[in-house]
């Protein structure tokens, strides 16, 4: 009897294992070439694409079978620029002193699944307290729902700069950061920091180049670190395999990042032409953030939303933010696609695509930011951002062909990521 129930178990453990899903789409979108095939079926088993056939096709009895023959299939969008732990409401200054990193930790799970279930299946977390690495394994593991997280862990800063955990507090609550808290002031302290990064188990490396508008400081242009700094942060990065950012709105603190090896360019606000020239020739890429830049510049306008100081930056920011991605584009500095969700709204994400349509870049183009160049900035260009055989399942379904518009990212009605179904049309 024990062995007849073994062989038992072992043929349906064989059923599971070699179920496959077919999913049959209206077509399938590739952003690397702007084309779409017509009626297709893409095969799923585990979490890899199998195999993609023309025309639809059902399987069989044990394999799973998904209709999208009206929607329009693509591979899921990535986001290079989150704060996946928070989201800046007027009660964020004080919520610093109220909250536990449990109480971060129970708020990020929710932004994680609105943040999946809008399409993005890969997210950059580009700087918390720590938190969104732990989220990110307890995502990994299954534990909770939510997009595939490479992070920061802390950003990097000078004392006093835009990523100083103890900026705004009070003078007995003030103390003195360093490296570990990720607060830099020399050559030696940089690499510290990177390596205290690594060692707390981060996959990039962010700093904090300038002067920022949601920081309690009143300079949201300022450089605050020496190219120096910047290089011994790019280089030992580097010797841990890791990308690296800076956020930057002040056209030197960005000049000095670009010279010093950064990858990509947060925000670029007020980035001059002569910055956009240096970064086509480093091969730098600027990540827009257009939602945050939006949502600030609303919400400065509402009376006490924003401390005094926090308010006077994001009318300053917000209107010459699009501007300057607008030019930047036009002369052909590399954009990635990013929206600092945390500063807006998760699961708001997919209006990027909107406002960098209205800003003059094609939502083809945008779509292709999203996907083939922010898997090859993440150094997964053979396993996302297109739909392919030998490619992780990572997949989203669009109710609105591409050729409609940005608005179509809105309507995303199937989510698939690592070959798991998260979300679809109702039968």
């Amino acid at each position: 009897m024990k062995k007849i129930c073994f062989l038992v178990a072992l043929c349906t453990s064989a059923l599971v294992w070699g179920q496959k899903t077919y999913i049959q789409c209206g077509g399938i979108y590739d952003p690397a070439t702007q084309k779409t095939t017509s009626q297709s079926t893409v095969v799923v088993e585990g979490n890899k694409i199998l195999s993609i056939a023309s025309g639809w096709q059902n399987g069989g009895e044990s394999d799973q079978l998904i209709d999208l023959k009206s929607a329009t299939l693509m591979p899921g969008w990535i986001d290079l620029h989150v704060h996946i732990e928070s989201e800046i409401h007027p009660e964020t200054y004080l919520n610093k002193f109220l909250y536990n990193k449990e109480d971060v930790a129970f708020e990020s799970v929710a932004f994680a699944q609105k943040t999946l279930q809008a399409g993005f299946t890969s997210v950059r977390d580009l700087g918390g307290s720590g938190v969104n690495i732990a989220l990110r394994k307890a995502i990994a593991r299954g534990s909770v729902d939510g997009p595939r997280i490479w992070t920061a862990g802390k950003s990097i800063a000078s004392t006093g700069g835009h990523a100083d955990p103890t900026n705004g507090v009070r003078a007995d609550l003030m103390g003195d950061p360093g490296p570990a808290q990720g607060v830099i002031n020399s050559v030696d302290e940089a690499r510290k920091a990177v390596r205290q990064r690594y060692k707390e188990g981060a996959d990039v490396i962010k700093i904090t180049a300038t002067g920022g508008v949601m920081s309690m400081a009143k300079n949201g242009h300022n450089p605050q670190f020496t190219v120096e700094e910047i290089k011994a942060i790019v280089e030992t990065a580097a010797d841990y395999g890791m990308l690296t950012a800076a956020h930057a709105h002040g056209d030197e603190g960005m000049r000095r990042a670009v010279v010093a090896g950064i990858k990509t360019i947060e925000h670029g606000s007020f980035m001059s032409e002569a910055t956009m020239e240096l970064m086509k020739k480093h091969d730098a890429y600027l990540v827009p953030t257009l939602s945050a830049a939006q949502h600030v510049m609303n919400n400065a306008k509402i009376p006490g939303y924003y401390p005094p100081m926090v308010t006077a930056k994001a009318l300053e920011v917000g209107p010459i933010t699009s501007a300057t991605f607008a030019k930047a584009y036009q002369k052909g500095v590399n954009i990635a696609f990013g929206t600092d969700s945390g500063v807006s709204h998760h699961g708001d994400n997919a209006r990027e695509f909107i406002y960098m349509e209205q800003s003059g870049m094609p939502f083809k183009a945008a779509l292709k930011a999203a996907t083939t160049t922010n898997a090859a900035l993440l150094g997964m260009e053979d396993q996302l951002g297109r739909v392919a055989p030998g490619y992780l399942a990572d997949l989203i379904a669009l109710s609105q062909h591409p050729d409609q518009g940005a608005e179509a990212a809105l309507g995303v009605l199937f989510v698939m990521k690592d070959g798991k179904v998260y979300k679809q049309p109702t039968p």
